[in-house]
């Protein structure tokens, strides 16, 4: 079995170089790249759980739509045999007569019952929809916090490579940013 072997990026190589030769500038960048790299991965998998939460319920927003417009179909079904009804009452024979009329009253009963139940269904429909987009506004920080993290990693890795501390600081300033985002949906979630 042949052994793999693998080829150190810059960053790697100016990290490991760092660690072992005592430069405190390397350790510090070292141990920050990998709390600033866990804290991205809790983002990532906290945005992620955010999004599917948004799309389930506008997926139940998509399904209670359906039966809705379902109804809407059967209540104007109804609407058309009363008016055929209406209008055979009014041909009718006198004998008939009641018997349409009766007919008539049905579809209005039913009908009522079924724009009972399609504005239910419309209510739900607005629920859902509510909560999917209540469930979008914290993705939407998460996902800037993601990115502003990474952001935070680049500059953290570009100091490790040119030396220059100032980087490193706005790697601090991008990371604590991206940080009190998230906070910042914590506390309003």
């Amino acid at each position: 079995m042949s052994e793999g072997f693998h080829v150190h990026g810059a960053h790697d190589h100016a990290v490991e170089h760092g660690a072992h030769s005592g430069d405190q500038l390397a350790g510090r960048v070292a141990v920050t790249t990998a709390i600033l790299s866990t804290v991205g991965a809790l983002l990532s998998y906290q945005g992620g759980a955010t999004q599917v939460e948004a799309m389930m319920y506008k997926n139940e927003a998509v399904l209670k739509k359906t039966e809705a417009s379902n109804q809407w179909a059967y209540y104007q079904a109804k609407s058309n045999k009363q008016n055929l009804a209406e209008l055979s009452q009014s041909m009718a024979p006198p004998a008939k007569v009641d018997f349409y009329k009766q007919e008539v009253d049905r579809y209005k009963q039913e009908k009522a019952d079924i724009k009972t139940k399609a504005d239910a269904l419309e209510e739900e429909v607005k629920k859902a929809n509510e909560a999917s987009e209540a469930a979008m506004h914290p993705h939407h920080r998460i996902a800037q916090a993601l990115t502003l993290m990474q952001v935070a990693i680049s500059l953290a890795s570009i100091t490790a490579l040119t030396r220059k501390t100032w980087l490193y600081w706005g790697a601090m300033i991008s990371a604590t940013a991206g940080a009190a985002l998230w906070l910042s949906t914590l506390v309003a979630h």
